[in-house]
């Protein structure tokens, strides 16, 4: 069984994804997950005793624009089947897009935006505030080994530890700190990336240590 919580390697670098924490969807917002207010609180208190142990903190926002339908991501004129079409949400410089209230930003160092025009569901879809692919930034920092939080455990938390798996990055998902759109996908999403590879693990506690 993989140890959720391996001795540090001074030869690994790591880094957190915050995936989505954002007005939109958490409870009220236009895609609200239950639960994404604790998960948003919860990374605050995450962060306030574990930031330092980070190379970077990476937080993504979808940031749709506000004409046009997103590359067919948002339904205009229809009903939404809620798979590869949604109802308007997050888009760019309104509040649904803003981070939850509850996510203590302070300590995220990179800011990432995506679905600007098109559908976006993993963060290595976006780009850095300055311009960068996450990948790019990534790089420059010497990451390897990657934590994942946020929303939604079944969507975009699902595809952003998997493309950090298939880049030949270590992964381990948060399922204490993300919420997913229904138990039964998020379970599966979960899974489905445990044998890909990831560790799925509790956030770790204070005298805990992260890798």
């Amino acid at each position: 069984m993989t140890n959720p919580n391996p001795t540090p390697n001074p030869t690994r670098r790591s880094a957190l994804f915050v995936i989505d924490v954002q007005n939109d969807f958490t409870e009220g917002g236009a895609l609200g997950v239950i639960g994404g207010a604790a998960v948003a609180s919860g990374i605050t208190a995450y962060l306030a005793r574990a930031s330092g142990d980070y190379a970077a903190v990476f937080a993504s926002r979808d940031w749709h624009d506000a004409d046009g339908d997103n590359g067919g991501h948002f339904a205009t004129g229809a009903e939404p089947d809620f798979v590869t079409t949604w109802p308007v949400h997050c888009v760019a410089g309104t509040p649904g897009a803003d981070y939850h209230p509850d996510l203590d930003t302070a300590a995220v160092t990179v800011h990432v935006r995506k679905g600007q025009g098109r559908p976006a569901y993993s963060i290595f879809e976006g780009t850095t505030d300055d311009g960068r692919s996450v990948t790019d930034a990534l790089d420059a920092l010497g990451i390897t080994d990657i934590d994942v939080a946020g929303i939604a455990t079944d969507y975009c938390v699902l595809s952003s530890a998997r493309d950090a798996l298939d880049a030949g990055r270590s992964v381990r998902v948060f399922d204490d700190l993300v919420a997913g759109v229904a138990a039964e996908s998020s379970t599966s999403a979960l899974r489905a990336l445990a044998e890909r590879g990831a560790t799925i693990a509790h956030s770790p506690t204070s005298q805990e240590s992260t890798p």
